[in-house]
């Protein structure tokens, strides 16, 4: 009997399918991005730290969301920036956001980040995505970041030593469970970057990894 091969779900179908069932909890929502983007303690000194970085600038600067989610932490940064387009590849998140969320300066596109062209920008914001991705999109992805100045980026990785990006399937799920998380600066993706920059990090209780914020710099 041959061996049944188990193939990847389209990205856009398995980012849908977590908002409509709430895999990732927030039942009393419409839509929910998880605890790392609602939970106080870990994104108030995300955005201490991202809107620091980004009134240091005397000309504001132009930014880029990708996986915009929920907009819970975007809608806190964009007053901070010159032009703010925020993108995620859930049609009806973005439809919702756009009624919700109003500012001269706020965009928001539905793209799939792993196949479409982005927008420029001088800064691009990346929160939790690539945690939830193949090595595949991943790889895809990096090859767009070059064409920006500065790279903000969470990660939720292991506490302590891992293997940096065993592949997994695009979807709700994350590496930590294989004692591994993404690296940008690892193989496959060996992004080449100037300078970075720890801008926040939080431990989980009861040894469940830790969120990290990096400053990347091209």
């Amino acid at each position: 009997m041959s061996k049944k091969i188990k193939t990847p779900w389209p990205t856009k179908a398995a980012m849908t399918q977590i908002y409509d069932k709430h895999l990732w909890g927030g039942n009393d929502f419409d839509f929910y991005s998880g605890e790392g983007s609602h939970k106080p303690e870990i994104i108030k000194p995300y955005l201490k730290h991202v809107i620091s970085f980004l009134n240091a600038y005397e000309t504001p600067l132009t930014v880029c969301d990708l996986g915009c989610g929920d907009f819970n932490i975007g809608k806190h940064i964009v007053k901070h920036t010159k032009t703010y387009t925020a993108i995620d590849i859930v049609a009806p998140l973005i439809s919702r956001n756009t009624t919700i969320f109003k500012a001269d300066n706020l965009e928001f596109l539905c793209l799939d980040i792993a196949k479409d062209v982005l927008p420029k920008a001088d800064c691009v914001i990346i929160r939790q995505v690539l945690q939830h991705l193949s090595n595949n999109d991943i790889l895809n992805i990096s090859k767009k970041l070059i064409g920006y100045k500065y790279i903000v980026l969470t990660e939720h990785i292991p506490t302590g030593d891992f293997t940096p990006n065993k592949d997994i399937l695009s979807g709700q799920g994350i590496r930590l469970k294989q004692n591994s998380g993404v690296d940008l600066l690892a193989p496959p993706f060996n992004l080449k970057i100037k300078k970075t920059t720890i801008l926040t990090e939080y431990k989980l209780p009861n040894n469940k990894g830790r969120i990290v914020t990096l400053l990347y710099e091209t």
